[in-house]
């Protein structure tokens, strides 16, 4: 990246997309994560339970940390009291991650 104070949303979506490629190597066909915006992780429509969504945040906790250089916590008391789940989909995510990325400037 050229300016490491600037992320954007396509290299969170790189970064979530290369997670749920380490993910899916551990997941059955029909669990399986497809890469897009509008993929559901988390609830009715979600693919993941409660154990495949901590081991993909923390996954991608690292992969941040690897590549952006900055520790960001996903899974916290912020992200567990919003209305909206920041795990629902893809899109919700990134936005999250470009949320708490804001908030270490």
């Amino acid at each position: 990246m050229e300016d490491s104070h600037v992320v954007a949303r396509q290299d969170i979506l790189r970064l979530i997309f290369a997670t749920m490629d380490e993910i899916n190597e551990t997941l059955p066909a029909e669990r399986q994560l497809a890469k897009a915006s509008e993929t559901h992780l988390l609830g009715k429509e979600g693919k993941l339970d409660s154990l495949g969504l901590v081991n993909f945040i923390i996954v991608l906790e690292q992969h941040i940390a690897e590549e952006l250089k900055v520790a960001i916590t996903l899974a916290d008391e912020k992200a567990l009291s919003r209305t909206k789940s920041p795990f629902r989909t893809v899109a919700n995510l990134t936005d999250y991650i470009l949320e708490l990325l804001e908030e270490t400037r």
